[in-house]
């Protein structure tokens, strides 16, 4: 293997031009990747990540420009290669793989198509060829059935399965370099944890390169050799993954992991922390250290007096920081320890939910002899009490959303019952439902811009709730409201007259819970609120939520498949799969031993950025089955890795034959499953201190 660099970036900036003013996107930026490398580029929403990549593609569009500095591939220079050159190498020698994987995929051509084009169009292959080629790469990418998935649509298979498609036709023509823009972001933690290990081993099988780049820093740690941190347009650290997340040596590096869920500590132990202030914009940087109106090691007459340098580490230079302080990291800080009391003593309950179903007639077509029906909730039951976090837990298409949709009124069930004020709402809709209750049950969504109105000032938009609710006798006292609701939510007051668009993700997030606490409710449905937002923001809505919770004694839902803060945040955990509910329990019971195998597969699949910790790795195969032709006995056989114990056990296919009896475990904590009771009872821990597994090794 060759000692010289695949890619090398030495002092790139980036500008893009507007009708006001050059915007330097980026400035002075390093990073190299060596062959067969994979090298996380990671930082808040705004860092530049995405800029870089594009300008390694030369994707910086009419505005876009590279002022300054080198991009180096196998020694030439991309950016002053000419576009003919360019064609020559892209799809070849350098690929793509984007966010979301239906941008890639053209919708009215087959996938087996779409793959063998290139290599017929372009490398002059015939099709019969192309296409083997094609199919045989689908295996590469560990697709199930390639012959039905070379015949299918885009809109025919899974996100997950788009997403193994778009690297398959990223790697199809064996390229030195691979960049990856945040391929996992809007993937379950189970296909995630699929990817990243596809990454792995495409890397070591073929020898290719790869920029992984993410906000997400359990991912990097478990996909890349090393990593570099940006901020601002800048690198601040780079390094050998385990020495940068172990010791870091740059203090928004050390901000990110401290914004983090910790795997042996909740909300009553330890509040996240949460770096102060924003990004600053690029044309409006601070002197010196960019980082410096946000650091706490901030130094007047150092930290601002000149531009801060990259320096080596501990005379390493494989590490590397851009501060002047670093000494100062090594001084112990004092932890940041909750306000709520551990075990606190919930309310009265405000919802009980039982035997809830939902399901859709589908349409089988004009030659169908009947109505096909979508099972999408099955048998649900469980209960919230005031100031209780429920949190439901769950891959895509295991029902979640459909319940939530069902609990605000958006539609009504089938079968079952929901109490709440003493009334059953299961069957009413939203519009037919008491006033009262619509004010006291309200939902955040996961993207708060497609639920706010891009034309009205986002204070209008909390006041109209006040308003359609009958809070606050005219508009100067409903105006006072929306003030102390910003005040609440810690957004300045002047931020009400500003519109979406000039707001942050994290910022129109608030303004979200602002208009969904403004009403007073008593029960608050939180669908992925905090899936889209960096770690930072992330960390501060979340205590942000359990702030407000505490203040009003609002019981909620909260849904999410990210296990990590639904550990840290929650009371009560639901786990569903396939419109079932397979395990619920206090979280202290759900998330120790022993595990329904479905909940065990999950936590598996979260990422640890901590290097603290360790877990075993549990793979689960194959995708979740249609709702439409759910499997028979248990709806989790399918895909389960302890089937066989439990089917030896009883002697016969029980898995694929009788549905799993619901068996408690005491304080609440139940089971859907036909494990024996020595089996569970077994079972080790899957997330655990390092220590403590080695201890379980020897």
């Amino acid at each position: 293997m060759t000692t010289d660099p695949v890619l090398e970036v030495t002092d790139l900036s980036i500008s893009f031009s507007t009708h006001a003013v050059d915007i330097p996107a980026v400035a002075g930026f390093d990073c190299r990747v060596m062959a067969g490398e994979t090298v996380g580029l990671v930082g808040e929403s705004g860092s530049g990540k995405s800029t870089v990549a594009f300008a390694i593609m030369r994707y910086l569009g009419g505005n876009g420009q590279i002022t300054g500095g080198s991009i180096r591939f196998i020694g030439r220079d991309l950016a002053t290669l000419p576009r003919a050159e360019l064609r020559r190498i892209w799809g070849r020698d350098i690929s793509m793989v984007y966010q979301e994987p239906s941008s890639s995929l053209n919708p009215s051509m087959r996938i087996g198509r779409q793959l063998a084009e290139p290599l017929v169009v372009v490398d002059g292959e015939d099709r019969a060829s192309a296409e083997a080629r094609a199919r045989e790469m689908l295996e590469t990418v560990r697709l199930p059935d390639p012959d039905r998935i070379m015949m299918s649509y885009p809109h025919q298979i899974s996100g997950g399965q788009q997403q193994r498609v778009v690297i398959a036709m990223a790697l199809l023509r064996r390229p030195k370099l691979l960049l990856m823009d945040e391929p996992t972001t809007a993937l379950d933690v189970t296909v995630e944890a699929g990817i990243v290990e596809l990454v792995r081993a495409l890397s070591a099988e073929f020898g290719v390169s790869v920029l992984f780049i993410s906000h997400n820093l359990g991912l990097v740690r478990a996909a890349c050799d090393r990593v570099v941190v940006m901020y601002s347009g800048e690198a601040v650290e780079s390094g050998p993954v385990d020495r940068v997340f172990e010791a870091p040596r740059h203090p928004y590096t050390q901000g990110l992991l401290d914004a983090l869920p910790v795997p042996d500590a909740d909300k009553s132990e330890r509040a996240l922390r949460t770096i102060p202030g924003q990004l600053p914009l690029p044309f409006d940087r601070p002197r010196g250290c960019n980082f410096g109106p946000r650091c706490a090691l901030f130094q007047d007459g150092l930290c601002n007096a000149r531009p801060v340098a990259m320096q080596a580490v501990g005379g390493a230079d494989a590490h590397l920081s851009r501060c002047l302080r670093i000494e100062a990291l090594d001084v112990p800080r004092e932890d940041v320890h909750a306000a709520v009391p551990q075990d606190a003593i919930l309310g009265p309950e405000i919802m009980r939910i039982k035997g809830l179903q939902k399901h859709y007639a589908r349409s089988g077509g004009i030659f169908a002899a009947r109505r096909a029906v979508v099972k999408a909730n099955e048998d649900v039951s469980f209960e919230a009490h005031e100031g209780q976090t429920v949190a439901l837990v769950g891959e895509s298409g295991c029902g979640k959303s459909t319940l939530a949709k069902v609990l605000t009124g958006l539609e009504t069930a089938t079968d079952g019952s929901i109490r709440f004020a003493g009334t059953d709402i299961a069957g009413t809709e939203v519009r037919r439902r008491d006033p009262d209750i619509v004010r006291s049950i309200q939902m955040v969504f996961q993207n708060p811009f497609d639920t706010l109105n891009p034309k009205w000032r986002v204070g209008r938009q909390v006041e109209r709730v006040l308003k359609r609710f009958g809070i606050g006798g005219n508009a100067r006292e409903r105006r006072a409201a929306v003030a102390e609701l910003f005040d609440r939510v810690r957004l300045p007051r002047d931020f009400a007259a500003r519109r979406p668009r000039q707001l942050s993700g994290g910022q129109k997030q608030r303004v979200a819970i602002a208009r969904a606490f403004a009403g007073n409710p008593e029960f608050v449905v939180a669908d992925e609120p905090l899936s889209a937002l960096d770690a930072s923001v992330q960390a501060a809505v979340a205590e942000l939520l359990t702030e407000i919770q505490a203040e009003s004694g609002t019981a909620m839902l909260f849904i999410s498949h990210d296990l990590s803060i639904v550990h840290h945040l929650a009371d009560w955990v639901v786990v569903m799969y396939l419109g079932h509910v397979v395990e619920q329990g206090r979280t202290t019971d759900v998330f120790a031993p022993p595990y329904h195998p479905y909940t065990e597969a999950l936590l598996s699949a979260v990422p640890i950025a901590d290097s603290r910790f360790g877990k075993r790795r549990i793979v689960l195969a194959g995708e979740i089955p249609s709702a439409e032709r759910p499997p028979s006995g248990c709806p989790f056989q399918t895909r389960c890795p302890r089937k066989a114990e439990a089917q030896a056990t009883a002697g016969h296919p029980i898995c694929e034959t009788e549905m799993p009896p619901v068996r408690s475990r005491g304080g609440g904590h139940q089971l859907k499953c036909h494990l024996p009771k020595a089996v569970l009872d077994a079972m080790p821990p899957v997330i655990a201190p390092r220590e403590a597994q080695a201890t379980e090794g020897e």
